[in-house]
């Protein structure tokens, strides 16, 4: 039942045109994973990579955040499911718009809603900004555990963000996004 409402909705998303952002997109993409993980990561937008492919994630940024999931223990097709705010690309991989955003809200919330994880992954301070407060900085809440309506948020660093961060020393932003994806399984254990 959930697999076919999801399969409806990314139908529903396939011929949405509420934003320019249709015009000028190969894929729409929706989402990667399990749609019974207690996990969802939220990511921005499709980059040029996702948007050939239909897939979120599998740019040099998914690469990394393979490589820091596997670190974490956590398998990216058994233990996430994984969206972005957008379900298309913004040009030159733009910041989303106010009313890109709002387009695709109601299919995020949704897919939230159908999926019902214990925590959802906040990458990157876009995907933050769409639940939490706007003044809220990503480098001082990173970690944090947020509750809202009865569900658990943690923003984490995005990946794009790490490509320019190569310390892998303790404390710095790759071993601290490790050490929140750890603690984000550590949740989904009980």
């Amino acid at each position: 039942m959930l697999n076919e409402e999801l399969k409806k909705l990314e139908k529903e998303v396939h011929s949405c045109k509420a934003c320019p952002l249709f015009e000028s997109r190969i894929n729409t993409v929706f989402s990667d994973g399990s749609s019974s993980a207690k996990i969802v990561l939220i990511g921005e937008a499709p980059g040029a990579d996702e948007d050939k492919l239909g897939k979120p994630f599998v740019g040099r940024a998914g690469k990394l955040l393979d490589e820091l999931l596997k670190l974490a223990e956590i398998n990216r097709q058994e233990d996430l499911y994984i969206i972005n705010t957008l379900k298309c690309r913004p040009p030159q991989n733009r910041k989303p718009k106010k009313e890109e955003k709002l387009a695709c809200e109601k299919f995020l919330k949704k897919q939230i809603e159908l999926v019902n994880p214990k925590v959802i992954v906040l990458c990157g301070a876009t995907a933050m900004e769409s639940f939490l407060d706007k003044s809220l900085k990503i480098s001082k809440v990173r970690g944090s555990v947020f509750e809202i309506e009865n569900r658990k948020f943690v923003p984490i660093f995005h990946p794009s963000y790490l490509l320019r961060q190569h310390s892998k020393e303790e404390n710095a932003p790759r071993s601290l996004t490790v050490k929140d994806l750890k603690m984000i399984k550590k949740m989904t254990l009980f």
